[in-house]
């Protein structure tokens, strides 16, 4: 039989682009080196059709089948397990660009691209297409997809969700979806598209997608600013909610120990304000202009110090400057990975809540163990936070993680179950959290996914294992 799909696959895409040999690693090791599997080859089709002609093959010959984009996702979903057996499809070749429509604001590109090339071509026609993560110069529009991906701007766009108007599809049966239709209103039946957005490639792969855009923003301002609190972080919210309305496109907080961790890894990066228990990072994008933008941002922070809810505030004078501060924001993670192996913790939860979930698992946990350290940071504007725990000083970050692991994320998923939030808010399931779906979802809802699975997917082909 794995002569025969070999042939077949071989048949779709041409030798070239069927891989069983040499170091495959790139494709079979997950980006956080948690998850190397096996796969049977890597095929790298060209085209929706070459696409459709693999799922075909591996159909017909009972093959599990693995899509896979930039490969940068943290929860293992797109590495083949190590049977030996399945196969890795990639769709790095699936790349073009199909069209942009300005006057109705939409792009439509293979799942392949890349979303820093998606960025750029609607930047070229004066236009924005707003997601943004750290993951940007390598990751791909499909994976973004069908993760649903979060990223730094959801507070005012949106999930990668909002952002799609139609997909392409080729389903498990090896047949070809059209969704493409840039509609903003479209009430014909079921809304297939949100089935697939989200679904980790367990229900078909998305080939295609035609996304929002916007008009560019004429004036962008940044600002970081310490507050003494998470109380105070979530008061600026509510302030610059209620000051810039829709003007606000982003709102991070970064813990004084995650910012400390950047100061010891990357010196070189400046920092503009003094140590602080907590630091937020807020981004305003205004349609009026510079002048009118930096009046409404220096009006909110004045009125934020007279108010005590901050501390302090600096002000990017430059798009450089802009870019220096996201880039303290966005080197947490870089920082984490060099002071050690950590336990990674994507939630979200109602804003409200998110002060009294912190106060209250910060000393849940550090009662339990001892000079455990914890890196708190992410998008308290949507609720994300990255609630990650590093293992105390000098003890082992490799055996911290191996031996208690489990038990602190049955304490933080049950607190963040207890104050009505998600376990899982930007990452997806993948393999890593596909136990803790199981035990944490209601059974009506596992009950309702099932029968999607079953219904489109019913020979358990399109990435197994995964998610359910």
């Amino acid at each position: 039989m794995t002569t025969l799909l070999l042939d077949a696959l071989t048949a779709a895409v041409g030798p070239t682009h069927v891989l069983t040999d040499g170091d495959l690693a790139g494709w079979e090791q997950d980006w956080r080196k948690r998850y190397r599997g096996k796969a049977l080859a890597v095929v790298r089709p060209g085209t929706t059709a070459e696409v459709a002609a693999v799922v075909r093959a591996c159909a017909a010959h009972g093959a599990g089948l693995v899509p896979q984009g930039g490969n940068t996702g943290l929860v293992g979903g797109s590495v083949p397990d190590s049977s030996g057996t399945q196969v890795l499809l990639s769709l790095s070749r699936l790349n073009r660009v199909r069209g942009l429509d300005a006057a109705n604001l939409t792009l439509t590109v293979e799942a392949g691209c890349i979303l820093q090339t998606v960025q750029e071509t609607a930047e070229a026609a004066g236009l924005l297409f707003p997601l943004s993560l750290a993951a940007e110069g390598s990751c791909t529009i499909g994976g973004n997809l069908a993760s649903n991906a979060g990223g730094t701007q959801v507070l005012r766009y949106g999930n990668a969700r909002e952002l799609c108007l139609g997909l392409e599809v080729v389903t498990a049966q090896g047949e070809v979806w059209d969704g493409l239709a840039g509609l903003r209103k479209d009430n014909t039946g079921y809304d297939l598209r949100d089935l697939y957005i989200g679904s980790e490639g367990t229900l078909g792969i998305i080939t295609a997608a035609t996304l929002k855009l916007y008009p560019a923003p004429a004036a962008v301002m940044t600002a970081l600013a310490t507050v003494p609190s998470m109380e105070q972080a979530v008061a600026l919210l509510q302030l610059a909610q209620a000051r810039l309305g829709p003007g606000l496109t982003g709102f991070e907080v970064m813990n004084g120990f995650s910012l400390g961790l950047v100061r010891k890894h990357f010196p070189q990066l400046r920092q503009p304000l003094p140590p602080s228990e907590w630091t937020v990072l807020l981004e305003q994008s205004d349609t009026e202009g510079e002048a009118h933008a930096r009046a409404l941002f220096e009006g909110l922070l004045e009125a934020a110090l007279e108010a005590g809810t901050i501390t302090d505030a600096a002000v990017a004078e430059s798009l450089d400057q802009s870019h220096t501060m996201w880039h303290l924001r966005e080197s947490i993670p870089l920082a984490q990975a060099e002071e050690g192996l950590n336990i990674k913790h994507d939630i979200s939860l109602p804003v409200s809540r998110i002060p009294a979930f912190v106060a209250e698992t910060d000393a849940l946990l550090s009662a339990r163990w001892p000079g455990l350290r914890l890196v708190n940071f992410g998008h308290l504007g949507d609720g994300n936070l990255h609630y990650n725990v590093q293992a105390p000083e000098g003890q082992g970050a490799a055996e911290f993680l191996r031996d208690h692991e489990h038990a602190v994320n049955a304490v933080v998923y049950d607190a963040v179950g207890a104050h009505g939030g998600s376990f899982s808010a930007e990452h997806g399931i993948g393999a890593l959290k596909r136990d803790d779906l199981a035990q944490r979802k209601s059974p009506v809802a596992l009950q309702l996914m099932r029968a999607v699975k079953q219904a489109l997917d019913p020979a358990g082909l399109m990435n197994p294992g995964r998610m359910l």
